[in-house]
C-alpha cells in the first residue's frame, strides 16, 4: 500500500479544533467516557494545547449533561455581574480560591477543569503550603469529578497523581493522522503527491495545534524540484531547549575508522536511508521493526565515541543532547527520574533526535554493584521504562558513550534496549594518518610529508602519553593545536618540519642532564637490548636506540617494529624470546661493566618473571611436571587453590625458565661482545640512531624483516588456498 496522497485527498482549509479533533478523536472520547462514569482524569499534554483539548471535551460532555467547571485564574463572568470588588492576588491564589469554592460549593455532580494542576501543586525538594492544601482540597469532596492537565515539564507531588486513576499522555501526533492535518495549499510545498510518512520524520513530536501554526507559515514556491527547504524551515522550528542539529560529515570530520564507519552505515545508516526512499507503507514497518533504538559506543578515552553519535545526527538530520550521566544524579528523591524523563520528553518534541548519555557507567552499571547513594537503580529502571516507551516511528535514539562496556547493567544490553554495539578503539596508524590530515588542513598548519610520517610513527603503539595510554584522536588534537599555537606565536607561514612536530611532544618537559658514568650505563643497557632482540629469531627487528628519549618516564630505549603476527595471540616461542632480550640490559651490564644496577634493569626483571609465571600458570606452557593445566585464572589473575607441593613444582618451573633465558642472553652477547661495544659507543656518541643507520650497520635486521613479511604473506595465503581447495572439491 502506497503511503502517497492526492492534493484533492487533502482537506482545503483547517481550523486548530477541526486539528484537535482530526489528531486526537480516539483519545478525547475515551476522556469523556472516563469523566462520565466519574472517573478523574489527568491530561499530560503541552501548554498550548490544553485549551483545545478542553473545549473537546466540554463538548463531548454535554451529550450526557455533565457541566465542566473552569479554574484558570481568571475572574468569573458571574462574580462581576454581581459586583463584587476583587482582592488583588495572584494567577495561583486565585486558582487555589476558586478550587477551595469548588470544593464546597453547589453539590450537584460536575466535573472541575484544573487547566494548570501542574502549576497550582509544583514543589522544589519538599511540598510548599500552596500545594498542601491544593492536595486537601482535591480529597475534601469525593462527589467531584476532576479533569486536570500537566505539562511534562512539571512533576506532581504522589498524592496528586495518586487521586487520577485515569491518565494519559499526548505527545505529538500518530503518524496514520498527519495526512488530516495539512491543507492543499501547504503540501504544494512539498511536492505534487504528498508523503505523509516523509513529513512524519520531522513532526513526530509536535502537537497538532503548534503543527497548524508551522505548516501555515511555510514560505517557498510551490511543488519543489527538492523539498528540502521546507523540511529545513520545520527541522528549525521544531529544535528545543539544548537540542541541536551538529553540523559533522562521517568521512570529512573524522579520519580513519573505516570499519567502524562501514559497521555504522550497514547497520543503522543504510537502513535509515533506504526508509526515507520507500512509499510502500509495508516495506517502512518492516525497516522500523530492524532498527534499534539504543545504541551503545565504547572505547578508551578520546577516541570520538561522542564525535561519532554527532556525525550520525548530521547524516540523518537529527537534534543531538548530550548528556553527562554523573550531572542527571541529584540529592533530591525522584529528580533524578524526574530528569532523565525531561530529557525523553524533548528529545521526542525534536524528533528526529538522538540523546547522548556520556558516561552511562556512572549511573547505568549492573544493579547490586552499586557503591553511591542507591539512585541508580531507579535511574536505569526509568532509563529502562522510557525506552520501553518508544513507538517504532519514532525517530528517536539512545546512544551511550562507555569506557567499561562490561560493567554495565545486563538489563540494558538485552535485544530492544541497547542492542546495537559499536567498538572505538584508539586509532591504528592509517586512522592517525587520516585524522592528522584532516586538522593539518583545518589549522592550516601545512605539514610536509615527511612530518605528518614523523607524526604517524611518533604516535604509534611504540610510544605512550604521560597517562601510559596509547593515543586517542583528543591526543592528536592536543597535538595539532600546540603546533598552530606555535607557528602563531612566532608568526610562521612555511611549513611544519619534523622538528616542529617532535618540538609539540618535548617543548615543556624537564630534560635529563646525563652524566658521562649514566651515559655509558644507559647506552651499555640499551645496546644489550638491541644485540639480543638481533640474535632472537621470534623476536621483532629494532628499529630506533636512543638515551636522549623524549619521554621523561623513559630516559632510554629501543623501539621494535610493531609485529602483527601478535594480534590474536602470542606463540611459546616468541614468549621465550621476549624473556631473553629483556635479560639483554642486564647481561650487557655485566658483561662490560662487570656490575649491574638496580635503575637501568628493575623493570626487566619483574616483567620477565611475570611471562615465566604467564606461560606456567596461565597458559599451560610448561615442559616440566606442571603440563598442561591453568593454576590461576585469566580473567583476574586470581591463583586458584594449590597444594604445597604444586607451589613448588610452580616456582621451581618458573626458575628453571627464566635462569634458562638469562643463560641464552649471557651466551648471545659473549658470542657478540665486539658488536655490543661498537653499539654502545655510537649511541653515546649520536645519542639517537634510526633505522636506517642501523640498517646499513646490521644486515641482518633486514632479513629479519623480510623473514616477518614472508610469514605475513604466507599467513594471507592460506586463506585463499583453503578456499580454492573449497571450490574445487565443489567442482569435483
Amino acid at each position: 500500500m502506497s503511503v502517497l496522497i492526492r492534493e484533492n485527498e487533502l482537506p482545503e482549509d483547517l481550523t486548530a479544533e477541526d486539528a484537535v479533533e482530526a489528531a486526537y478523536a480516539a483519545e478525547l472520547a475515551e476522556v469523556a467516557s472516563k469523566l462520565q462514569r466519574s472517573l478523574p482524569t489527568l491530561i499530560e499534554c503541552d501548554k498550548d494545547l490544553a485549551p483545545y483539548l478542553y473545549l473537546n471535551i466540554r463538548n463531548r460532555l454535554r451529550a450526557f449533561n455533565l457541566r465542566c467547571v473552569y479554574l484558570d485564574g481568571r475572574p468569573r463572568q458571574e462574580d462581576q455581574n454581581a459586583g463584587q470588588p476583587a482582592i488583588p492576588q495572584g494567577p495561583i491564589a486565585t486558582m487555589i480560591s476558586q478550587l477551595r469554592e469548588a470544593v464546597r460549593g453547589a453539590v450537584e455532580q460536575r466535573v472541575i477543569v484544573l487547566p494548570h494542576l501542574d502549576l497550582m501543586a509544583t514543589s522544589s525538594g519538599g511540598l510548599t503550603n500552596e500545594a498542601r492544601e491544593v492536595i486537601l482540597l482535591l480529597y475534601e469532596n469525593p462527589s467531584i469529578v476532576w479533569l486536570g492537565f500537566k505539562d511534562a515539564s512539571f512533576p506532581l507531588p504522589k498524592p496528586i497523581e495518586n487521586l487520577f486513576t485515569h491518565r494519559i499522555s499526548i505527545l505529538g501526533i500518530a503518524r496514520n493522522r498527519l495526512r488530516h492535518l495539512i491543507t492543499r495549499k501547504e503540501a504544494r510545498k512539498f511536492a505534487r503527491e504528498f508523503n505523509p510518512w516523509g513529513l512524519y520524520k520531522y513532526v513526530s513530536g509536535i502537537n497538532a495545534v503548534r503543527l497548524r501554526k508551522l505548516l501555515s507559515t511555510l514560505e517557498g514556491e510551490d511543488y519543489p524540484a527538492n523539498p528540502q527547504n521546507a523540511y529545513r524551515q520545520l527541522r528549525q522550528a521544531t529544535l528545543g531547549g539544548t537540542m541541536e542539529v551538529p553540523t559533522i560529515s562521517i568521512d570529512n570530520d573524522i579520519g580513519g575508522y573505516v570499519k567502524v564507519k562501514e559497521q555504522l552505515r550497514k547497520e543503522i545508516l543504510n537502513l535509515l536511508g533506504r526508509k526515507d526512499s520507500l512509499t510502500n507503507e509495508e516495506q517502512i514497518k518492516n525497516i522500523e521493526e530492524l532498527l534499534p533504538k539504543g545504541m551503545i559506543f565504547w572505547g578508551p578515552p578520546g577516541t570520538g565515541k561522542t564525535l561519532f553519535a554527532k556525525a550520525m545526527a548530521s547524516e540523518i538530520g537529527a537534534a543531538v543532547t548530550v548528556v553527562s550521566g554523573p550531572e542527571l544524579k541529584s540529592k533530591w528523591v525522584g529528580e533524578s527520574e524526574e530528569n532523565l524523563r525531561q530529557i525523553f520528553h524533548r528529545a521526542r518534541q525534536s524528533a528526529p533526535a538522538i540523546i547522548v548519555f556520556d558516561e552511562l557507567d556512572s549511573f547505568a552499571t549492573a544493579r547490586g554493584t552499586y557503591t553511591g547513594s542507591g539512585v541508580e537503580h531507579s535511574m536505569v529502571n526509568q532509563l529502562l521504562t522510557e525506552m520501553d516507551g518508544f513507538h517504532r516511528e519514532e525517530m528517536v535514539f539512545v546512544v551511550g558513550t562507555t569506557n567499561f562496556v562490561e560493567s554495565l547493567d545486563p538489563a540494558l544490553l538485552r535485544p530492544g534496549r541497547f542492542e546495537f554495539h559499536l567498538h572505538i578503539p584508539y586509532p591504528d596508524s592509517d586512522a592517525r594518518r587520516e585524522i592528522f590530515k584532516i586538522y593539518d588542513k583545518k589549522m592550516r598548519l601545512k605539514m610536509t610529508e615527511e612530518a605528518l610520517e614523523y607524526a604517524v610513527k611518533r604516535t604509534s603503539e611504540s610510544y605512550q602519553t604521560a597517562q601510559g595510554t596509547p593515543f586517542s584522536g583528543d591526543h592528536i588534537n592536543a597535538i595539532c593545536r600546540f603546533i598552530a599555537r606555535l607557528r602563531l606565536r612566532e608568526d610562521r607561514s612555511d611549513t611544519t618540519t619534523e622538528k616542529d612536530i617532535e618540538r609539540a611532544f618535548s617543548e615543556y618537559e624537564e630534560k635529563l642532564n646525563l652524566t658521562k658514568k649514566e651515559e655509558d650505563l644507559l647506552a651499555t643497557h640499551e645496546a644489550g637490548h638491541f644485540i639480543v632482540a638481533l640474535h632472537c629469531p621470534h623476536h621483532p627487528a629494532p628499529e630506533r636506540i636512543t638515551i636522549e628519549s623524549e619521554m621523561t618516564w623513559a630516559p632510554a630505549y629501543v623501539r621494535f617494529k610493531q609485529d602483527e603476527s601478535r594480534r590474536l595471540g602470542v606463540t611459546k616461542n616468541q614468549m621465550l624470546d621476549d624473556m631473553c632480550v629483556l635479560f639483554g640490559g642486564i647481561e650487557a651490564e655485566r658483561e662490560l661493566r662487570e656490575d649491574i644496577s638496580t635503575g637501568a634493569g628493575g623493570s626487566d626483571l619483574e616483567r620477565a618473571t611475570i611471562v615465566a609465571h604467564m606461560m606456567i600458570e596461565i597458559y599451560g606452557m610448561g615442559d616440566g611436571e606442571t603440563g598442561v593445566r591453568q593454576f590461576r585464572s585469566p580473567r583476574d589473575g586470581h591463583r586458584f587453590d594449590l597444594s604445597e607441593d604444586y607451589k613448588l613444582l610452580i616456582d621451581r618451573e618458573v626458575s628453571r625458565i627464566v635462569r634458562e633465558q638469562q643463560e641464552r642472553a649471557k651466551k648471545i652477547l659473549k658470542e657478540n661482545r665486539s658488536e655490543l661495544m661498537a653499539l654502545r659507543d655510537e649511541v653515546i656518541q649520536r645519542r639517537t640512531i634510526e633505522l636506517t643507520t642501523l640498517k646499513a650497520k646490521f644486515p641482518s635486521i633486514e632479513a629479519k624483516e623480510a623473514k616477518d613479511e614472508k610469514e605475513k604473506e604466507e599467513q594471507k595465503e592460506k586463506p585463499e588456498k583453503k578456499s580454492r581447495s573449497r571450490e574445487k572439491a565443489k567442482s569435483e
